[in-house]
């Protein structure tokens, strides 16, 4: 049952939240912040538990398990499962929740409840994801990740921005890959039965049915479209920048820190394992279009002006990363995307609370219009600095781990590619060190008064440079979490 309360308990918490903020808003905060540390504790204990005592006597491959009729007639189960994959997103997932709840915007106003009962939404249907082992459960899961996303940005988006097209080019696009990957699940499930006998959905089951022909290359496809929108990859990602410059900043923190690694979990939860064979023929060409998401991010991240967009241009270039490393098709390269993942998420997410505390304390998020702010807000820029040293990936922080692997491991499978990935870096280094000179040094440009971090701001900062720098110097531990599971 501990598995079903990770799922519930954000939840529940933020249905109480939202029921408390019709009277105070600072106690929809104060509930939604016990329900995420709940979840956080949760996650972490039974972490610890499947470290110290895995189960055993069984065959199988799952450290935690939970399943039980659901639509039989379809072979559809209620089917939760755990290993180290999932437990390492799990553990991603209610750490950066607990720093969307503690940076949000809802303090104060009447729609402090709603705004966290939709952040907590989307922690337990992210959960969801990570623990579903049925196809048809992961669907309803992946799907339900919209809803409240969809809310955030038309109810609490940025006022600045088209909120209600930036909403719908989000849940259009993400409902309509979702919709290709259904089709292309059950027409799986339907051959397994025609091989079998047996209509199934679990995913376990239907590695290794027998594909031949066109389908055989469909139904990969149908899957790899899912989750290349959901990173994005380019040229899949029109709709990231429209969405990350509306949505509040606590909502972007869950969307670009743990949604985004969704499409990254499902590749190599899903398409790698159900289809071998055609993830090797895809891969050479998804290792190009990594590239062209590498550079594209780079080149695009150093030409914005808008805090927001710089955020989801970078995140494409660090994401192609994780991309190539996963169809390296070899341990190295793909243990390196599982690394680069978790690593990004922390560093995005403080990307994110920078910019709440700029939008909201400083009035702007204009990179144009700010400067000077290392010494008029000292605990901000240091906390910045730190950032971006991760974004470098420099020795010692967590996004060197996983870019090192990945190009180690995209160097066995194609040393051109390899060679690029890596000239590339320089690019990041260009566009991160420009992006500190223009907002921390220099001359004030703005009338605003500088904004450094609260308290609130400042306990999520720390957690966040405390998750860079254990992942940095100890990423042993982060890595033995998926063996046996990945090469």
């Amino acid at each position: 049952m501990t598995l079903t309360a990770i799922i519930l308990f954000p939840l529940l918490g933020g249905v109480l939240a939202w029921a408390a903020g019709w009277k105070s808003a600072a106690s929809a905060r104060r509930i939604a912040l016990i329900a995420a540390a709940l979840q956080c504790l949760l996650v972490a204990a039974l972490a610890l538990r499947l470290r110290l005592a895995p189960l055993a006597g069984t065959a199988s491959p799952w450290l935690a398990e939970l399943r039980m009729p659901w639509i039989p007639q379809i072979g559809a189960s209620f089917h939760l499962a755990a290993d180290g994959l999932s437990m390492a997103m799990l553990l991603l997932t209610a750490f950066l929740g607990l720093v969307a709840v503690l940076v949000s915007e809802g303090a104060s106003g009447r729609n402090g409840g709603g705004l966290h009962l939709c952040l907590l939404s989307a922690l337990a249907a992210v959960s969801g994801v990570f623990l579903a082992a049925d196809l048809l459960l992961f669907f309803v899961f992946f799907e339900a990740m919209l809803v409240p996303v969809y809310f955030l940005i038309i109810l609490w988006g940025d006022l600045r921005e088209d909120r209600f097209a930036a909403a719908l080019k989000f849940f259009l696009f993400t409902q309509a890959s979702g919709l290709v990957m259904l089709v292309a699940m059950l027409v799986l499930s339907f051959l397994n039965a025609r091989a079998t006998g047996q209509l199934t959905l679990d995913a376990l089951e239907l590695r290794g049915v027998p594909l031949a022909g066109a389908v055989a290359l469909l139904l990969p496809l149908g899957f790899f479209l899912a989750f290349a929108v959901k990173l994005p990859m380019v040229p899949l990602h029109s709709w990231q920048p429209v969405t990350y410059a509306a949505i509040p900043a606590s909502g972007g923190i869950i969307l670009s820190g743990v949604m985004a690694k969704v499409g990254a979990y499902g590749l190599l939860r899903f398409v790698l394992p159900l289809f071998p064979a055609a993830s090797s023929q895809l891969a050479p060409w998804a290792m190009v279009l990594a590239l062209a998401g590498i550079l594209y991010g780079a080149f695009a991240a150093f030409a914005q002006t808008d805090l927001r967009r710089f955020i989801a241009y970078s995140s494409i270039n660090h994401l192609g990363f994780v991309v190539l490393g996963i169809f390296s098709m070899n341990g190295l390269g793909q243990r390196g995307a599982f690394a680069l993942m978790v690593a990004h998420g922390c560093s995005v997410a403080g990307l994110f609370v920078l910019a709440g505390v700029m939008e909201r304390d400083g009035g702007s998020r204009d990179m144009a219009r700010l400067g000077g702010l290392w010494a008029a807000a000292p605990r901000l820029g240091a906390f910045a600095l730190l950032l971006i040293m991760a974004t470098l990936g420099l020795p010692g922080l967590a996004n060197f781990v996983g870019e090192f692997l990945v190009l180690l491991g995209t160097f066995q499978a194609s040393p051109r590619i390899a060679v690029l990935a890596a000239l590339s870096t320089g690019l990041s280094a260009a566009y991160a060190l420009r992006f500190m000179q223009r907002i921390f040094f220099g001359p004030r440009r703005g009338a605003e008064p500088a904004a450094d971090l609260s308290g609130r701001q400042a306990v999520a900062a720390l957690l966040l440079v405390a998750s860079l720098l254990l992942l940095g110097l100890f990423p042993g531990t982060m890595l033995q979490a998926v063996n046996g599971v990945l090469p």
